[in-house]
């Protein structure tokens, strides 16, 4: 099977990165042919045959001139369109898996693809994978910065809560564009056009299938993890928090709470603009940014981790990793962060922004050893899908209606 990735940034970049390149890659041993489409980059490190990219769209650095085109492009991209047509005429895919394309890249990809496929008569499925709201909510977060809020108000179908709540990046000229383009797009009716979105939650497709046309098409599938090799490993005396700095992460209410427990040790990993809080507080130790095996060894020994996240949060990756590496986790009640944690079997939740309540479950867990062993014997034996298994599940949706018309191809 043929099969083009879709994902503005080609480099490495986060989450939605991470997930296109070893899903790739593991297609790819398995005797797929995968190409990938998005904007050229210095650092990009995959690619297409015809090395058709559009341009890189920078929004905080560019010049005057790139800026002040950038609204349009934003909404509908020609060059977009153009350089796609390029690599389906090349390589012809069967299916185009659709990751982060808004903004940069433009739903207009997806009329290009449609437009080729009747042209050529080439059947091709459209798959796209939700890595946030984008779709029903115009800053992708179901989240307002400035009120530091969860916010369902475009779930309506109306996107002009965006513009007067200045969502995108507190700017009211940015917020007036991301409403713009997604009541452009909702009138195209283009997301009609898409064959399967996977929802990397059971949650997120709640919020997903607000929209009628979107809850025809949704399908929950949680993320993949890397296998990881079971180890014996002696615990440490400390509660661990890994990840970023900031409000929608819970971070204040953790430090909060952190000082109110001064008997308990906690290493914060991260970095992020609220790291200035951590900050002479004497029971908190301040590691930075950490990965790799120094993150791996940090999060074996912790006793155990906290998710404070009090914002929708999808399905996040260090909720799996934490319980795949043996260590228990104390998550916040919201978003998809319960499908993940088998609370008491595997950690605990708490009511996401719960001072009192992360309080009195970090002192009731920090004083419960034996506890503890129960949930880190039941972390060990946890089942989460592999690349290889979540591949197997993909390719069912890729296949579709036209299992036989591929499969006949490859025969031939």
């Amino acid at each position: 099977m043929k099969i083009l990735m879709v994902n503005k940034f080609l480099h490495p970049n986060g989450g939605s990165e991470t997930y296109i390149f070893k899903l790739g890659e593991y297609l790819q041993s398995q005797g797929h042919e995968v190409q990938y489409f998005g904007m050229e980059h210095e650092g990009r490190i995959v690619g297409n045959r015809v090395n058709a990219y559009t341009s890189n769209m920078d929004f905080h650095n560019g010049s005057k001139l790139a800026k002040l085109i950038y609204p349009i492009k934003t909404i509908y991209s020609s060059e977009a369109r153009k350089k796609i047509r390029q690599v389906l005429d090349d390589f012809q895919p069967d299916v185009c898996h659709l990751n982060n394309f808004n903004y940069q890249l433009t739903p207009s990809i997806i009329l290009e693809i449609r437009k080729w496929e009747k042209q050529t008569g080439h059947p091709c499925r459209i798959l796209y994978t939700a890595h946030d709201y984008q779709l029903v909510c115009p800053n992708h977060m179901c989240y307002n910065p400035n009120t530091q809020e969860n916010c369902e108000k475009c779930l309506s179908g109306s996107f002009f809560g965006c513009a007067k709540g200045r969502c995108i990046h507190g700017s009211r000229a940015k917020s007036a564009v991301g409403t713009i383009e997604a009541a452009f797009w909702k009138w195209m009716g283009v997301y009609k056009q898409i064959d399967k979105i996977i929802c990397c939650s059971a949650f997120m497709k709640t919020k997903l299938d607000t929209n009628p046309v979107l809850a025809k098409k949704t399908l929950v599938l949680h993320n993949f993890v890397d296998e990881i090799e079971q180890k014996e490993t002696e615990k440490k005396d400390y509660v661990l928090y890994f990840g970023r700095y900031s409000q929608e992460k819970g971070l204040a209410t953790l430090v909060q709470v952190a000082k109110e427990l001064p008997e308990i040790p906690f290493i914060f990993a991260g970095s992020g603009p609220l790291e200035h809080l951590l900050a002479d507080v004497p029971n908190i130790k301040n590691v930075g940014f950490q990965s790799g095996e120094a993150l791996k060894t940090l999060i074996r020994e912790a006793r155990f981790t906290v998710y404070p996240s009090e914002w929708y949060e999808n399905c996040p990756f260090s909720v799996m990793e934490s319980q795949m590496y043996g260590t228990p986790v104390l998550g916040a009640n919201i978003g998809g962060i319960p499908e993940l944690i088998r609370a008491g079997k595997t950690g605990e939740l708490f009511e996401a922004g719960n001072a009192q309540q992360l309080k009195d479950r970090i002192a009731l867990l920090w004083a419960d050893k034996t506890m503890i062993g129960f949930y880190g014997c039941n972390c060990e034996r946890i089942d989460f899908d592999t690349v290889k298994k979540y591949s197997d599940k993909m390719m069912r949706f890729y296949y579709g209606p036209m299992c036989e018309v591929v499969a006949s191809r490859n025969m031939g």
